[in-house]
């Protein structure tokens, strides 16, 4: 996958790029990312891109012609090789996991990091594609966000993971929150390890896991339980954990 992100502050992702899985997933050739500064495409003696709303009001706002300028030079076979241009934008749909596979499954994405007070409204009328916030709430820049994305989409590009299993089973892959994991030691401080994951019984341990998940769900995001295929055996669960709470209940 390439992946070109259009900043005035590549500098905010050396060490992002050059750590951990993002690092190996570069250097093992299946994920190239492309930072484009959009100071380079500015048409002003000080490379200033941005400038005052019109209309008034507080602070500045991104000018159109530095990000098309930017867009269209990435794209040389024009508007029918078009990828995916997403802004990082408060305004845009919330990301989740759904959306990373999406995302995962294109060849090439193109992320703009806006900033100041937005980016000019004809940016988003003629030039996006698609917006994606990360959360209710402002940021500095779109420079975090776009971290955020291709953290989450490179870690479900095919061979990236050492254990396939693990995307899969990660807190939202499956619609849940992940089951709890252990390692060792066996006792910790008189903690200790569930006796089912020492059993060796892969069936159990399954059954286990999946209550587990569904127990943490309905007790930390019981909205997520809605969007989930649950089987009659997820129901009776989870029917007797809500009894049992029910019960504890003054």
């Amino acid at each position: 996958m390439r992946v070109d992100v259009l900043t005035i502050f590549p500098e905010m992702f050396t060490g992002f790029l050059n750590t951990s899985i993002i690092k190996r997933a570069r250097e093992q050739g299946r994920l190239e990312v492309n930072l484009v500064n959009i100071r380079a495409y500015a048409r002003n003696k000080h490379r200033n891109v941005d400038d005052y709303p019109f209309g008034g009001g507080p602070g500045m706002v991104m000018q159109a012609e530095p990000l098309f300028l930017a867009v269209e030079d990435l794209l040389p076979g024009g508007e029918a090789a078009r990828p995916p241009v997403i802004l990082m934008s408060p305004q845009g749909e919330a990301f989740n996991q759904g959306m990373a596979e999406e995302l995962a499954r294109e060849e090439h994405l193109i992320l703009i990091c806006g900033h100041y007070e937005g980016v000019d409204e004809r940016v988003r009328l003629a030039l996006v594609t698609r917006e994606i916030s990360i959360g209710d709430y402002v940021l500095t820049g779109g420079e975090l966000p776009a971290m955020v994305i291709i953290d989450a989409v490179t870690r479900l590009l095919p061979g990236v993971l050492g254990a396939p299993e693990g995307a899969r089973e990660d807190s939202f892959a499956m619609g849940l929150l992940e089951y709890p994991q252990y390692t060792r030691p066996r006792s910790f401080r008189g903690l200790e390890v569930p006796e089912v994951l020492l059993s060796g019984n892969h069936e159990q341990i399954r059954r286990w896991r999946r209550q587990q998940a569904l127990e943490r769900t309905w007790r930390r995001r019981p909205d997520l339980l809605a969007r989930v295929n649950l089987s009659p055996e997820d129901r009776r669960f989870l029917e007797e954990i809500s009894r049992r709470e029910r019960e504890r209940t003054p």
